[in-house]
């Protein structure tokens, strides 16, 4: 009787635990030099957060994450180009401003804020912004780790290489701005005037060498 309970209820229970026991942990997401980094600029965990910006250990680049909170960092807000009197002020959409949004604007408003415990935040320049591409993704996907980069926008997003030359329609407005296209990998010049999306950098942050809590 006692080896027929034994082999009914016991050894189920033993064989339960042992694969609980022996489960793999769930694995980290690639791309395995990506870390999260929180409001104070405290490096966390891979399936920790909240999160603020990402560092990026192979470029030591500081990333700035887009929301969907309606706040700053809302990543459907867009912005025209203008940095230093070059561009077109104030013709993008956004919340947080009284008129429309410029880059210079987002830019602004990050220094304040002291996003991820950072203030030289600024726009990358093309080759920094094209290195967070991912080589592979699934078709239809943002190019981007989006594990690391939520609401990543289907459109382009602004770099501060200015005054390069426009062709095709916009050739009447001589120069814009370089952008980069995360559904397409590529790379696009358009004009200052247009709406478009922001990921904003800092090259000058400490927090990428700090360990995840």
């Amino acid at each position: 009787m006692i080896a027929r309970i034994f082999w009914i209820f016991i050894l189920p229970l033993f064989t339960v635990c042992a694969a609980i026991l022996h489960s793999p942990s769930a694995p980290i997401p690639e791309p395995y030099h990506l870390i999260k980094i929180n409001n104070q600029g405290e490096a966390i965990g891979t399936w920790a957060g909240p999160w603020s910006c990402v560092c990026d250990t192979n470029t030591g680049l500081l990333w700035e994450v887009k929301t969907d909170d309606e706040g700053i960092h809302d990543g459907r807000w867009t912005y025209s180009w203008y940095q230093y009197e070059e561009g077109i002020e104030n013709n993008g959409d956004c919340y947080f401003e009284e008129d429309r949004c410029d880059t210079e604007d987002l830019i602004r408003q990050t220094n304040r804020q002291q996003l991820c415990a950072t203030q030289n935040w600024r726009l990358p320049d093309i080759t920094e912004l094209r290195s967070i591409i991912l080589k592979e993704s699934k078709s239809g996907r943002p190019k981007i780790a989006t594990e690391y980069f939520p609401k990543t926008q289907r459109g382009d997003y602004w770099t501060q290489n200015s005054d390069r030359p426009l062709y095709g329609i916009y050739q009447y407005l001589k120069t814009g701005a370089g952008a980069v296209n995360f559904m397409n990998a590529e790379t696009v010049t358009i004009p200052y005037r247009n709406a478009a999306f922001v990921r904003l950098v800092s090259s000058h942050s400490t927090t990428c060498n700090k360990d995840p809590q």
